[in-house]
């Protein structure tokens, strides 16, 4: 079991040797990691029917986790929203975050990360029969953008589109529901999130234009653990050296037909 992480199950002990935060996130039981992920992600991080979670980001965090020390048993699973992420980080309520994650400055003042361990770029879904966007440069006619609270993509539609009328879900999937139902009409955030709804609803959907950004997705975690940082990243070199990452990719990514990309190199910062 790493040393980096206890939780013990007496509230005395608790009180004693943990932060409060700390306790918190594993509710006294030392057999467990608590990891943030989408819920509402295919492809991604998807919460299934059955109660299982399936998808790149889990892949990694499974991945993860085992280099750790711990079991696919001994993982709770938080939903982590895109607005969510650094508070849950902060208050302790997860051990690290793997979430479609984006690597920036902003929020390098308020968490850590490791990796990265994908690159990929904001683009456009549109409806399927739709004729009139073919890219970011045909927003701007009137055009609702739908997009998530908190997002990186969201904060790039208001720093550099000003023009586009931008709604705003907690969610991913109310975007998509928005976008089925004629309430805004195209949705935007990364490139392989807009995959994993095209092929969850085979002709429905189609992504177009090129991507107009470069997200580095990070696995967050409490700002100054180097130490879980590190173990961090030595899993993740692991992971890209010995076949699992790009098998993870193909499983679950591949059907949506994205191309498996070259693997990013981890970033010791």
């Amino acid at each position: 079991m790493p040393t980096f992480r206890f939780r013990r199950a007496a509230a005395a002990v608790i009180a004693a040797v943990l932060p409060l935060s700390l306790a918190a996130c594993g509710g006294g039981d030392e057999n467990k990691i608590v990891i943030g992920t989408k819920f509402d992600q295919p492809g991604l991080a998807n919460k299934n029917p059955d109660g299982t979670m399936s998808g790149f980001d889990v892949d990694v965090a499974r991945y993860v986790a085992d280099k750790l020390g711990y079991t696919p048993e001994q993982i709770e699973w938080k939903e982590a929203p895109s607005g969510q992420r650094e508070t849950l980080i902060q208050n302790g309520q997860v051990d690290y975050i793997v979430a479609t994650y984006s690597i920036t400055d902003a929020r390098k003042e308020k968490v850590d990360f490791a990796g990265p361990y994908l690159l990929t770029g904001q683009s456009l879904l549109v409806r399927a029969d739709n004729t009139d966007i073919t890219g970011k440069d045909s927003l701007e006619n009137n055009k609702v953008l739908c997009s998530v609270t908190g997002s990186t993509p969201a904060q790039k539609i208001k720093d550099e589109f000003p023009g586009v009328q931008l709604q705003q879900y907690d969610t991913y999937s109310a975007c998509v529901e928005a976008l089925k139902n004629n309430a805004v009409d195209a949705l935007t955030t990364d490139e392989v999130i807009l995959a994993g709804y095209a092929a969850q609803t085979p002709g429905a959907f189609k992504i177009v234009g090129e991507p107009f950004s470069e997200e580095r997705y990070g696995i967050g975690l409490k700002q100054g653990d180097d130490e879980l940082r590190g173990k961090i990243n030595d899993a993740l070199e692991q992971m890209l050296s010995d076949g699992a990452w790009q098998d993870a990719f193909e499983q679950n990514l591949g059907p949506a037909g994205i191309a498996t990309p070259t693997p990013p190199a981890v970033d010791r910062y």
